[in-house]
């Protein structure tokens, strides 16, 4: 699934993002630590794995999902 990231905190490396319905949901530490990223802006356009309504992957929509 896509969305789009509306925060993001580098202490904690979690945040929350807007779904294209313009839901928002946060996504943990595990989430974030999970993929290859180091940073994430407002804005940018990512990837979600999504289990059980909790996201459990995040990377950028140009990244391949596992």
């Amino acid at each position: 699934m896509q969305a789009t990231v509306r925060t993001y905190d580098p202490a904690t490396r979690s945040g929350t993002v807007f779904l294209d319905d313009g839901t928002v949901l946060d996504f943990p530490t595990r989430a974030f630590d999970a993929g290859p990223l180091l940073l994430l802006r407002s804005g940018q356009r990512v990837n979600l794995a999504v289990a059980e309504g909790e996201v459990t992957f995040i990377t950028l929509s140009t990244f391949p999902m596992p």
